[in-house]
């Protein structure tokens, strides 16, 4: 194939992605799509379809379908199950509102700590650790501004800095229940260095060793940051916005206590296991079993509870219909994969290793996860979107490392976070205006507060993973 046409589409293809994404349409059809219509180009100029172990269905026409229904068998098996049932679990949670115990349990001490100043590191910290349990940034940022939101505030906290606590809650908090975490380890697994390797392992091993050292710094940026703008503000007499009720969460002590333990019982059995595996215990226990036991002792504790079998055993439909809301997580892992293989069945990804390689050496190894990360951030500021990039890269971190000489997790580790992180800074990102509405200030001035410790962050986690990684 020309040069010129593959670049040609290549550049095409990416400009397309990058505007649906900017006009924050759904993704997943674009990148189908686009990969696609780049393999009948491929195909077109007397390539193949450039998948390993492919086998043609005979009918040149249908080729690239049969590769995306391979890919979805492929994942469905690996990833996408996982994600699925994760997906399950926490609607599941919530049907039972033992989530909203865990949120109610968390932030009770909140109450009574009169120092304000000293409760925007604790708070972002608290925030972070139920993100464990509510993943989503958006759903997060409801459930806090109507539970601890109103305790900042009456504790003397201005709405903007406890708006600014709230947005940057659900970041890079190490979970190996994370569907980023979860896809990245099922790619790196695939590989002969990471054969076998977990989302467990992953987190636990690789991820939490940049990404708690940057939550710290970042409480300790919050602080100083909302301190300062604060200070700034008193000359503008600024005004508390309306207080919403706080929602207390019935039931007595042990209801309290156990059902605050079950939405984060999976990653409690997940980090029991890798301590006794540290120890040379040998014992597995993936993040599918750990889930379904979770799962079936919150059956039994419900059953308890209500002692009505028949509606313990209907409210676990929710279960199911939340592994049908994951569904379109793992469609845009395909989707992703998708449009790599586009890429790679044009020949654009073994020209970008071809151009890769000439870095080896040359204690340049920085250079692609720096320009991947500057990618993401273009990507995240413009759009909200915090994974929508990361999910098409995955297939591509692995190749391109491989390339460029340096390990896969000097990319996979920094850019993954960059997400998460700076999707806090966009203007135009769900949690941004969800946390502006709620508080009646507009979306920049939530931004110019969260701006400065998210992008601390990010700094600091890229040199770290740097200094670890490379």
């Amino acid at each position: 194939m020309s040069p010129i046409i593959m670049y040609g589409a290549a550049i095409l293809a990416v400009c397309v992605v990058v505007f649906m994404l900017i006009k924050k349409m759904d993704i997943k059809m674009t990148l189908f799509l686009i990969g696609i219509i780049l393999m009948y180009i491929a195909m077109a100029f007397g390539n193949g379809i450039a998948i390993s172990d492919f086998e043609s269905s005979g009918i040149a026409l249908l080729d690239p379908l049969k590769a995306i229904v391979d890919q979805f068998k492929s994942t469905i098996t690996s990833a996408g199950f996982i994600i699925l049932i994760l997906g399950g679990y926490s609607s599941y949670m919530s049907q039972i509102k033992a989530n909203n115990v865990t949120v109610s349990v968390l932030t009770r001490p909140i109450a009574k700590i009169k120092s304000v100043y000293i409760l925007v590191p604790l708070v972002f910290l608290l925030g972070n650790v139920l993100s464990l349990v509510i993943p989503s940034a958006s759903n997060l940022a409801v459930i806090l501004l109507a539970t601890l939101y109103p305790i900042m505030v009456r504790a003397g906290m201005s709405p903007l800095t406890a708006g600014a606590i709230i947005a940057t809650t659900a970041t890079v908090m190490p979970t190996p229940l994370g569907s980023d975490n979860v896809a990245i380890a099922a790619e790196l697994a695939n590989t002969a260095e990471f054969a076998g390797l977990t989302a467990s392992d992953y987190v636990f091993k690789y991820h939490a060793i940049v990404s708690i050292p940057t939550l710290l710094i970042m409480a300790v940026v919050h602080y100083f940051w909302q301190r300062f703008q604060d200070k700034r503000a008193v000359s503008k007499g600024e005004v508390d916005a309306k207080l919403p009720d706080v929602e207390e969460v019935p039931g007595g002590k042990l209801f309290r206590a156990v059902y605050a333990v079950l939405p984060l019982l999976p990653i409690i059995l997940l980090i029991v296991v890798f301590a006794l595996q540290s120890f040379g215990i040998e014992i597995e226990l993936s993040v599918e079993v750990a889930i379904l036991f979770s799962l079936v002792i919150a059956i039994v504790c419900e059953l308890i509870r209500t002692r009505n079998g028949r509606e313990t055993l209907k409210s676990t439909e929710a279960f199911f219909k939340g592994m049908g809301g994951a569904l379109p997580i793992v469609a845009l892992l395909v989707a992703g994969t998708t449009f790599v293989n586009g890429l790679k069945s044009i020949g654009l990804i073994d020209a970008l290793q071809s151009a890769m390689t000439g870095i080896q050496g040359n204690n340049l190894g920085f250079v692609l996860p720096l320009i991947l990360v500057a990618l993401t951030a273009l990507i995240v500021l413009l759009s909200g979107s915090g994974t929508a990039l990361f999910f098409a890269m995955v297939p591509l971190m692995v190749p391109l490392a491989a390339a460029a000489g340096i390990s896969v997790l000097a990319v996979s580790v920094p850019m993954g976070l960059a997400g998460n992180l700076l999707r806090a800074v966009s203007p135009v990102s769900a949690v941004i205006m969800i946390v502006a509405g709620t508080i009646k200030k507009e979306p920049l001035e939530i931004v110019k507060r969260t701006s400065v410790p998210m992008v601390a962050g990010t700094i600091f986690m890229f040199v770290l993973s740097m200094i670890i990684f490379l």
